[in-house]
């Protein structure tokens, strides 16, 4: 293990370094948006993603979720229905990491990524 992470998750770090699918369904998308749905079952995982666009999430269910970072951190929170953030990236700045349901209720977020970003949208 490497961070701490088993080597699975290594594996699957290494595989996913560019994934550009920052939720499960993408919904809608024009050439300002990208708007996406999660919904996660207890126990479920999104894999690891990448994200180079500014955006926001919103909580649409409340619940507790993991999330691995590429520098190694792990970090669990709760959320309420409503909890917001917004992020923003620098040229040449990202995040990358996974998010995993470790509640005993369906976790959901719309995550709406802005394609007038800093950064070039990643290719889907």
């Amino acid at each position: 293990m490497t961070n701490g992470f088993s080597d699975q998750m290594q594996r699957e770090m290494a595989a996913n370094h560019a994934n550009p699918r920052v939720g499960q369904t993408l919904v809608s998308q024009s050439e300002r948006v990208r708007v996406w749905q999660i919904a996660l079952a207890p126990g479920e995982r999104l894999p690891f993603h990448k994200h180079v666009l500014d955006y926001f999430w919103t909580a649409t269910r409340a619940g507790k979720a993991r999330s691995h970072y590429g520098d190694g951190k792990v970090v669990d929170m709760a959320y309420a229905v409503g909890d917001t953030r917004h992020y923003h990236f620098a040229a040449g700045e990202s995040l990358y990491h996974d998010l995993e349901n470790i509640g005993a209720e369906t976790l959901s977020f719309v995550t709406v990524e802005f394609l007038a970003s800093e950064n070039a949208p990643l290719p889907l």
